[in-house]
């Protein structure tokens, strides 16, 4: 018998997480449905040889094109095994098309195909598959896979707009960077020699003499230096990775200036939009609220989603512990609050995203648009110093003549 660790999920949505002892695999994935459990992923305790496809990666192009193709086909009768054949035989991704072949063997087993695409999580995410289990449950599951090609589309489309607008501050980054590399390295040094006598008389100026110190570092451990910064780089990611790290981040993203409120309101725009859809088709609140929180990417707001989700169990209205998070703004909570009271919810929070995802867009904008002018003037300003540093002591030599 082999032990094998596994995470897996009830039919509510929780996850689980354990250990098993089986003959193999498949055994083990049969221990756990028995257990009235859905596997997600199961690994060998010894070997660590994955279950999942979790080391490919699909373009999410790619991914909100199967949705639109399940939807259109679900909508006109094509039954379920059937269209999975057929986006099966026309995936233009090998990797989907693999997954689509283990997702239709699966169904054809008798899982639900959210219990199917749940064993590839991380290709498919834990929004769609909540969603298109909550789709199935409430019979609306070609709506759900229209909707969540509409929601992955719309989050590439921002994804490329950032993308966008961050290429020329970036390459304005790396220009500036290589420019006073170039002067560090090799412009400065050549200035040492002229700077001597001045240096054993005790004239040359702090400001000269420190440019000259950080030149000589990086002419003798320069690609140390960097090593360090690339080391420096993938521990802090690694850290990220973390559930302290990724609330530290979460909080950094919620109070960072000018940013901080974009990221916010992206992630109230996808709940909202979530939410709204949800509830328009029926879904209850509690399962709602359940599925939408995961929409917002941010611990911080998944946390308060959750509080909030507790206090409508016990009768309260969202509106009251959304607004005791502290993470909501007040104009978002009373908005919600005057949708409840005049039970125009998923319509409000439908409209709302939609206002909220045009004025997001525009603040992305503008802060891309103040970005470049404060590159531009970070590289200026390290320049001058080069410069400065480096003409001082040439006009304290002039003078003394």
């Amino acid at each position: 018998m082999n032990e094998f660790t596994y995470i897996a999920r009830r039919r509510s949505g929780d996850q689980v997480r354990g250990t098993i002892q089986a003959a193999s695999l498949d055994d083990a994935a049969r221990l756990i449905r028995e257990q009235a459990l859905f596997p997600v992923k199961i690994e060998s305790a010894k070997s660590l040889l994955s279950f999942s496809f979790s080391s490919k990666k699909v373009r999410t192009r790619v991914l909100a094109k199967f949705y639109s193709q399940m939807a259109d086909l679900l909508r006109a009768g094509v039954p379920l095994m059937r269209a999975l054949e057929i986006l099966q035989r026309q995936s233009t991704s090998p990797v989907l098309g693999e997954i689509l072949v283990d997702i239709r063997k699966q169904v054809a087993d008798g899982q639900t195909l959210a219990d199917a695409m749940a064993r590839h999580e991380r290709i498919f995410g834990e929004l769609a598959i909540s969603m298109i289990r909550a789709g199935q449950e409430g019979g609306f599951v070609e709506d759900v896979f229209k909707r969540t090609a509409e929601f992955t589309n719309r989050q590439e489309d921002l994804k490329s707009e950032i993308t966008g607008a961050m290429a020329y501050p970036i390459l304005l980054l790396i220009i500036g960077l290589s420019v006073v590399s170039v002067l560090l390295i090799y412009f400065v040094p050549k200035f040492g020699q002229i700077f001597d006598r001045l240096r054993e008389r005790g004239e040359l100026p702090a400001f000269t003499e420190a440019l000259l110190a950080t030149s000589m570092t990086l002419q003798q451990y320069g690609l140390w230096v960097l090593a360090a910064f690339v080391g420096l780089f993938f521990v802090v990611r690694a850290q990220l990775q973390t559930p302290r790290g990724r609330r530290y981040l979460d909080t950094f993203k919620l109070r960072a200036p000018i940013l901080g409120t974009v990221f916010r309101d992206l992630a109230i725009t996808r709940f909202n939009r979530v939410l709204g859809t949800l509830r328009r088709n029926g879904i209850p609140i509690l399962t709602a609220l359940r599925i939408a929180k995961d929409s917002t990417g941010n611990v911080l707001m998944r946390e308060a989603i959750d509080r909030a989700a507790e206090n409508v169990k016990a009768g309260d209205k969202l509106a009251t512990p959304l607004r005791a998070s502290g993470v909501f703004p007040s104009e978002i909570v009373e908005m919600i609050e005057v949708a409840e009271e005049s039970n125009t919810l998923e319509d409000v929070l439908i409209e709302s995203a939609d206002s909220l995802e045009t004025q997001t867009t525009r603040q992305l904008q503008l802060a891309v648009r103040f970005l470049e002018p404060l590159m531009l003037l970070a590289m200026a300003s390290i320049t001058l110093v080069v410069v400065v540093a480096l003409l001082l002591p040439i006009f304290r030599m002039s003078s003394a003549l």
